[in-house]
């Protein structure tokens, strides 16, 4: 019963001051806020990345140049010879397919339409690998490949970005680099982020890539090598063949290591974990300063409140209220404040977070926004927390004013 009243009384404290208890409240309202809309759209984003890597296949593994663990001495870069030995090796029974990657950034214009953008030279088996479709037209053939034909597959938003449509436009051409391109196909539509969205590549056989993209590199050389196991479960032995094939194929000595790096899904779904929870523990704390200048908002009117309430104090004192009666009403203002201000804040969040996502959708990103149950109860919980320890000193304070001083106050 004494619980009931307290809060009664706190709210009849809180009603007697409407103005300085809705700006105390809208400090808590805009912390909260924050914190639940960061860490919902931290999540989002973390969600996104790891589908993204997630739709590449379980099965694709990336063979990319140097070692980044350790040192080594007279490394050889990956070539085109590398992935053939991959491709026709008796020991590498767990591999599919094998795709080399020559790849630069070039300016690609139809018609005064123009767009700088990453040029993908490859080899048939890329479509395999990755897994795409043609919505008309073919993939790059091997003929075109041995014949450094200059021709080009392009994604359905590049080509609808240059050519105003990606229907019926096999046969066209496009200039990059400055020179002539014949459309031969566009994949289907996949979908994806900045991250990775396969609708805005550009395709050519990678003899021709070598030829005409303006590049450092020695003959043959490719920037990774993509490789398709034959399933998921075989994923593991694959890689061991491949680090057998290619130690032999670069006489690598027993105890050296590895000049080259291979990665698989795996390795790409905790790097980006690990990146992704540091981004939302980093938005979290921006979100949390917020409620903490809420939080020193409430200790400030709190300490005001006892200052215009101390001939009250002295009053209950003095028929009788004990010290913890003064300190628990003080502190169920506070959390009261703090409660309200934070069941609105995780309203405001929510729709804030879902208000970011769908500009990002309309703005051609994808980002599964997640306002989890873990972020509510967070707000929740911080919320009374911030009420609890920035009204605890002021309550303090109240309950521990001497009686006939208070009855003195004026």
């Amino acid at each position: 019963m004494n619980f009931l009243l307290n809060i009664k009384e706190a709210l009849q404290s809180l009603n007697a001051n409407k103005t300085r208890s809705l700006l105390t409240i809208l400090g808590i309202v805009i912390g909260v806020a924050s914190v639940i809309a960061l860490l919902s759209l931290g999540e989002g984003a973390g969600n996104s990345i790891t589908g993204e890597i997630e739709s590449i296949g379980t099965n694709v593994i990336y063979i990319l140049n140097g070692n980044t663990n350790e040192e080594v001495t007279n490394p050889k870069e990956l070539t085109l010879r590398d992935a053939q030995v991959l491709s026709s090796s008796r020991r590498a029974t767990a591999i599919a397919y094998v795709a080399p990657v020559f790849s630069r950034s070039s300016e690609i214009t139809h018609s005064g339409n123009s767009k700088e953008t990453a040029i993908l030279g490859s080899t048939p088996d890329y479509q395999f690998v990755q897994n795409l479709t043609m919505a008309e037209g073919e993939f790059i053939s091997e003929a075109q490949v041995e014949g450094r034909s200059a021709v080009v597959v392009l994604g359905p938003e590049i080509a609808t970005y240059l050519l105003g449509r990606n229907t019926n436009i096999v046969g066209n051409t496009v200039r990059i680099g400055g020179y002539p391109y014949r459309i031969v196909g566009v994949t289907e539509a996949k979908g994806g982020s900045a991250f990775n969205n396969p609708d805005n590549n550009v395709y050519i056989p990678i003899s021709t890539a070598q030829a005409r993209l303006p590049h450092d590199n020695s003959i043959g050389q490719v920037q990774y090598i993509l490789v398709s196991a034959v399933d998921a479960e075989s994923a593991d032995l694959a890689i061991q063949q491949i680090r057998e094939v290619l130690r032999m194929t670069h006489r690598i000595p027993p105890r050296n290591p590895d000049d080259f790096t291979i990665l698989n899904q795996q390795d790409f779904l905790a790097v980006a974990a690990s990146i992704t929870n540091v981004l939302t523990i980093f938005l979290g704390g921006i979100g949390a300063i917020s409620l903490l200048v809420g939080g020193i908002g409430i200790m400030n009117i709190m300490l005001v409140s006892v200052t215009e309430r101390t001939r009250e104090i002295g009053l209950r004192k003095a028929l009788g209220a004990r010290k913890k009666d003064i300190l628990l009403q003080f502190l169920t203002e506070s959390v009261l404040l703090s409660l309200i201000g934070g069941l609105i804040g995780i309203a405001l969040g929510w729709a804030i977070s879902v208000v970011v996502g769908q500009i990002a959708v309309r703005s051609g990103t994808y980002l599964d926004v997640a306002v989890t149950m873990n972020s509510v109860l967070l707000g929740t919980l911080f919320s009374a927390a911030v009420g609890i320890f920035f009204g605890y000193y002021p309550a303090n304070r109240a309950a521990s004013l001497e009686p006939v001083e208070a009855l003195r106050y004026e």
